[in-house]
Order: structure tokens, then C-alpha cells, then sequence
């Protein structure tokens, strides 16, 4: 099915069958130049258990005439109202890449408000907010753009070798590194009362093991970290692992064993 706006206005898409009352929606938050329909196959395999819905940025396919948000705290801000909605049912938060900055964000924001919390937080492809690293990779020229875009491996090679088309993403990239580069993580509120599970890709040149576990110290709570194979997009070859995890995380149970519930406790694996 085509992705669908519901409530939440222009930033909220229903990614699979209308969802349940008192169903646990997940809630994606893309990558830099990503969409919500990037999320499709895992709503796919989380039906039924969980219903998935994707954040849509401005600037981008049927958003490309709206102005980029160029700025993660603004981003978090117009998402935050963009959820009121959905407050009703449980939430669980995740995002990949520059999309877990916004999620983490966005939960800062729920935990201030003394807004109904999410039931998690996924962390996937994307070090630590008390991790900073030199980046200004906005800056760069096309071309460098392009070369960094193909080495990550997430964007189809087709559209960068079209001229019209590169002409389109561009923008879009420089636009969500612009933002993801130059946010600072806040040096107060950054301990969130919510489960978290850090999920990187052993080869990912963006994220160290070490980056990635320290998510660690913004969990008051459980915590866990997954391993995958995989570079930075290691999504598309563990969709289904991942729903799994996923579903223990919020359950308690995985795909093949629908027993137990409550949001599980954290370890490492």
C-alpha cells in the first residue's frame, strides 16, 4: 500500500493497515535524504504485533516544495506537535542514522513536557549524542557528496547517475547533514527514562562499537546493545532480526514464541 497521511498533518505516514486501539505504534524517523516509506518492509514484518508509522521531513518527494528544516532541535520541536494525535496509544521510538538525533530529541522533549513517554527507544546506525565527532561533510562539493553517498550504499546508484535527479537529492542531503553536523547534544535532560536499544552494523564506518554502546549512559533504565553484519545500511539484510528484536524489547517474545509480555529487560547479545 502507498503510504498514507493521517493524523499529524504532512509529518506522519501510516506505513501498513489501519492499527488497532491500544495497539504500540512505532514510530521511524528516517535517515539524512531518507522518507517514511524507507520503513515499508519492517511494518511488513511486524505486522501484526506492532503498528509503524514514518516521519516525513519536509523537502522531500511529496514535501519537496515545503523549505527543509535544517536544524535537529527545530526538526524535534514540529515533530513533537506534529505526535499530540497519537499520544493516546503507546509510542516506541525508532530511528536510523541522523533519524535516531531526531528520536532521542524528540523523547528529550516528551520526558521535559511530562508527556506520555515512549515504550522504547531503537538507536540504529548512529554513535551516541555524548559522542561527537568533527563533521562538515555539508560543505563539501557535489561530487564529494555523491562519493560519500555511494560508499554508505544507501541511495540507489541509478539516481546519483542521473543528472535531474541528483539535482533533487542534492539539496536534501546537504540540508540533513547541515542539521545532524552541526547539533550539539545538550549538557543537561540528557537521560531519558525510557528502555533503549542501540543497534549498529560491525562495519559501518559512521559508528564504533564503542559509539554505539555509549547510549548506555542516556538510559536511565535498560539498556542493550545488537550487532549486526552489515555497513552502515545494514537494515536491508536484517529486517526481519530486527523486527524481532523489536518485538522483544516491547513484548517480551519474539515472532516464533508470541509468549509473555511488558517491555523486556536489557542486555547485550
Amino acid at each position: 500500500m502507498h503510504a498514507s497521511t493521517t493524523s499529524g498533518g504532512s509529518w506522519i505516514r501510516l506505513l501498513r493497515s489501519s492499527p488497532q486501539h491500544g495497539q504500540v505504534h512505532l514510530i521511524c524517523f528516517p535517515f539524512a535524504g531518507g522518507s517514511a516509506g524507507y520503513f515499508r518492509s519492517l511494518a511488513n514484518s511486524l505486522e501484526p504485533d506492532v503498528s509503524v508509522l514514518g516521519v516525513q521531513y519536509p523537502g522531500r518527494q511529496d514535501r519537496r516544495h515545503e523549505p527543509l528544516i535544517e536544524d535537529i532541535g527545530q526538526l524535534a520541536d514540529e515533530i513533537c506537535e506534529s505526535l499530540i494525535p497519537w499520544e493516546t496509544q503507546p509510542l516506541a521510538f525508532f530511528g536510523h542514522s541522523m533519524g535516531s538525533v531526531v528520536a532521542f530529541e524528540v523523547a528529550r522533549r516528551f520526558q521535559r513536557d511530562n508527556r506520555r513517554l515512549p515504550l522504547a527507544l531503537f538507536a540504529s546506525g548512529r554513535r551516541a549524542p555524548s559522542c561527537h565527532r568533527d563533521e562538515d561533510s555539508h560543505k563539501a562539493d557535489d561530487d564529494t557528496i555523491v562519493a560519500d553517498l555511494r560508499s554508505l550504499g544507501g541511495t540507489d546508484p541509478a539516481l546519483l547517475d542521473d543528472d535531474e535527479m541528483r539535482r533533487l537529492i542534492l539539496p536534501v542531503i546537504r540540508g540533513d547533514y547541515r542539521a545532524v553536523e552541526t547539533y550539539r547534544a545538550p549538557t543537561t535532560g540528557t537521560m531519558l527514562n525510557v528502555p533503549i536499544m542501540a543497534i549498529t552494523g560491525d562495519r559501518d564506518p559512521s559508528v564504533s562499537l564503542e559509539e554505539a554502546s555509549a547510549w548506555r549512559g542516556h538510559a536511565a533504565g535498560s539498556f542493550e546493545i545488537k550487532v549486526l553484519t552489515g555497513g552502515h545500511f545494514f537494515l536491508h539484510e536484517h529486517v526481519a532480526e530486527i523486527a524481532d528484536c523489536v518485538r522483544r524489547v516491547l513484548f517480551g517474545f519474539r515472532s516464533d514464541n508470541h509468549e509473555g509480555k511488558g517491555v523486556g529487560h536489557g542486555r547485550r547479545t
